[in-house]
This record gives C-alpha cells, sequence and structure tokens, in this order.
C-alpha cells in the first residue's frame, strides 16, 4: 500500500510541476467533508486543481500527516471536524512552498485509499481519502517501512555551537516571538473563537515596531506571518541574529475560566507549579501538533563552561522576567505569584536571555477582549519597551 501511494504522490508530482515548483500560486482548498465512524472514515477535500501529495504517518501518538504544495484553506472549519478514526484535524501552512493535514487517530490507522478524482460538476479536482483500523504492529510497520523522515537538530548542551557575538557598541537586538502558528493554531478564544496564532502575531508585530523606534534596539520577529516554526527553529533564528533577549508571547486557555492575567515564565529543570508545568506540556507539544517527527536527543555531555553561561543566562532571564513585571505593577493585572518557571523547550538558548509572556487567557471572556483591544496591545507594547529599556540600561551599567 505504501508503494501506492509513493507511486501515485510520484505521479502527480510529475503530472503537476506547476503545482510542485517553488514559488507556484498556491492552491485554493475551497471544501472539505468527512464521514465514518470509528472503524473505516473518508475524508475529501476540494481543490482549484489537482494537488500533489505525500502521505506519512507517526507513532506516539498516531498521527497521519498528509503533505501539499502552497495551499490556501478557504472553507470553514466546521467542515473538517473530527469524527470518526480521527481526535483532532489540523491543517495549515507550513511555509511558503508547503501545507500540511494532521489527523490525528483515536487508534492506529491506515490509508487503504488515496487518490485524486476530477469533481462532478467540472470545478477542479478532489483529494479522497480513506482510513480504516488496523493494529499496533502494522501501524508500526508503516512507520517504520517509510523513507520520510524529517531532520531535526540535537538540542544538548554538547551540540549547541557558539554564536558570534555582535561588535561592540552595535544595537543591542531583540528577538520578538510569536507563539503559535500555521497549522498550529494554539488555544481558541472562549467568546470569539479567535485563534492564539494571530493574537500573538499581533502582539509581536507591535511589539517590534514600538521597540524599533527606540535609538539603539533594534527588534525583528521570529515569523512574520502565518507560518510554522518549530520550536527549536525559534531559538535558532534567535541566535543566528544575534539576539540579546528573547521573548515569546502567548496567550493560552485554562479550564478554571475565572482565572485572567498576565504571566511571565522562564526556564527551569523543575516547574514552579503545576499550573506552569500543564502549560510548559502543552507549548511542548507544538512541534507534534504539526506533525514533526522529534528525533531522541542524544545523552548530555558535560560541559562545564556550557553550564556556566547557562547559569549565567538564566540569571539574566530572571532579571528581565522582574523589569517586566516592575512595568505592568498598577497597569495590568497579573495571576498569583505571575513569575512562574518550567522547561519550556522555546527558552533553552544557553546564551540568550528568554521570557516566555502569557499576555492573558483566551479561556477568560475579559481577557478575551483585552487581548483583542488594539489600544490595550499598544499599552502593552509600551510597556514592555520601558522593560527592555531598563534591563539593557542594568546590563550596561554592569558592563554586560
Amino acid at each position: 500500500m505504501c508503494m501506492l501511494l509513493a507511486a501515485a504522490s510520484s505521479v502527480l508530482t510529475a503530472a503537476l510541476p506547476d503545482v510542485a515548483r517553488a514559488g507556484a500560486e498556491p492552491l485554493l482548498a475551497y471544501g472539505a467533508r468527512i464521514v465514518g465512524d470509528d472503524a473505516r472514515t473518508r475524508i475529501v477535500i476540494d481543490f482549484d486543481r489537482a494537488p500533489a501529495f505525500s502521505i506519512h504517518y507517526i507513532a506516539n501518538p498516531e498521527r497521519v500527516v498528509v503533505d501539499l504544495p502552497a495551499t490556501a484553506f478557504g472553507f470553514p472549519a466546521k467542515d473538517l471536524e473530527a469524527r470518526g478514526l480521527f481526535k483532532d484535524i489540523r491543517y495549515g501552512t507550513m511555509d511558503e512552498d508547503s501545507a500540511r493535514i494532521v489527523l490525528t487517530a483515536t487508534k492506529p490507522v491506515r490509508v487503504a485509499l488515496a487518490k485524486v478524482q476530477a469533481d462532478e460538476g467540472g470545478k477542479g479536482q478532489r483529494l479522497v481519502l480513506e482510513a480504516e483500523i488496523t493494529d499496533k504492529a502494522k501501524f508500526a510497520d508503516l512507520v517504520k517501512a517509510q523513507s520520510w523522515s524529517e531532520p531535526v537538530s540535537p538540542q544538548t548542551t554538547s551540540a549547541i555551537a557558539p554564536v558570534e557575538k555582535p561588535a561592540a557598541g552595535s544595537d543591542f537586538i531583540v528577538a520578538v516571538d510569536a507563539g503559535h502558528g500555521g497549522i498550529d493554531t494554539g488555544a481558541i478564544g472562549v467568546d470569539t473563537k479567535t485563534q492564539e496564532k494571530d493574537v500573538t502575531l499581533a502582539f509581536a508585530k507591535a511589539l517590534a515596531d514600538r521597540l524599533n523606534r527606540e535609538p539603539g534596539i533594534k527588534a525583528f520577529l521570529t515569523r512574520s506571518d502565518d507560518s510554522f516554526l518549530s520550536l527549536s527553529e525559534r531559538v535558532v533564528i534567535a541566535r543566528q541574529n544575534h539576539a540579546g533577549l528573547f521573548v515569546s508571547m502567548h496567550a493560552d486557555t485554562l479550564k478554571q475560566k475565572d482565572i485572567r492575567g498576565a504571566t511571565v515564565y522562564t526556564i527551569s529543570d523543575r516547574a514552579s507549579d503545576k499550573l506552569a508545568a500543564d502549560l510548559a506540556e502543552r507549548e511542548n507539544l507544538s512541534d507534534q501538533i504539526a506533525g514533526t517527527a522529534t528525533a531522541t536527543e542524544p545523552p548530555e555531555v558535560a560541559d562545564i563552561l556550557l553550564d556556566l553561561t547557562r547559569r549565567e543566562t538564566q540569571a539574566f532571564s530572571i532579571s528581565l522576567a522582574e523589569s517586566v513585571l516592575a512595568s505592568f505593577k498598577d497597569q495590568v493585572g497579573t495571576i498569583n505569584n505571575p513569575h512562574r518557571h518550567a522547561g519550556f523547550r522555546v527558552l533553552q538558548a544557553p546564551d540568550v536571555p528568554s521570557i516566555l509572556l502569557e499576555l492573558g487567557f483566551l479561556s477568560n471572556k475579559d481577557d478575551e477582549k483585552l487581548l483583542l483591544d488594539g489600544e490595550w496591545r499598544n499599552k502593552m507594547a509600551d510597556l514592555l519597551t520601558d522593560a527592555v529599556k531598563r534591563y539593557h540600561a542594568s546590563m550596561v551599567a554592569n558592563g554586560g
């Protein structure tokens, strides 16, 4: 079956060079539907023209990944709500030339049929996928037999190469990271159903714009549009651009709808509390939500100098968190014990002080209103800019 899918995919790609070529006009997925039960499920997606596609499997949990060329998804989300064999369905942009659909299964599955066929009405082409149950051993064989793999850079202290420091007297560089993006939507607003990835991008742009108005400070975005970045990519982008600070913006949801307010997180091997631990666990799943295969990290090799660098960076991160909370005092509501810590993968750069800022909770209606308010967004950008300036001034005064 894998050979059949691979052959089908190669035939489609060969027949559609314009679709496969980088920079081609994106496909339009204008319709979708899903039917079936917990033994067999059929998914049909309508495109304006025939899509090249490939199918892969990822375990833990069992997922089917459908890779596509650049695609605009124009159908209502409710048309492809999870049902039957699938408990979660995500789709969206991976980068400017590719998109992805990730089907998280309730049990081991296999794709029994995958084909592209003409729409009866002559409007375009359909991608038809039929999945059926299989057993764990056969699913494991599917994972093992496929040739597709996605390289993942090991993120261990021994594997991290030093990045050249910017020249003395150059601008102080701040990486502003909009959490989630592309296929990884993040949390969903309780009232407006706004997606977290859109909230974080709006705040990130506002903060970067505000910081760039300050002399001696240069801010850049890790992502400037609705595209997916793995957690390790965000870290690498910050380091490659010689960032002196890394600020990751988020707006999560909680089961307790009455909890609201901002929180600042720094990295730690041990979580400060259950709320921090749970949040870190969810945020660290971003790569899996996007269907990215995570490589097992090799054992960490002791490196005394790098360990000292990490400890120093962690101290600077705490100083930045305290500066942010000082700016928020009497200006922005925060949760109890607003500085918390846990093992966030996105904060793991050993030489870039980093914080994860929860702007508020999309699960709380009052917070949600603020998160969508342009004036409040600009106020937050002003306060965060003051915090960065104060932190930078302190570092300069201490010879940093």
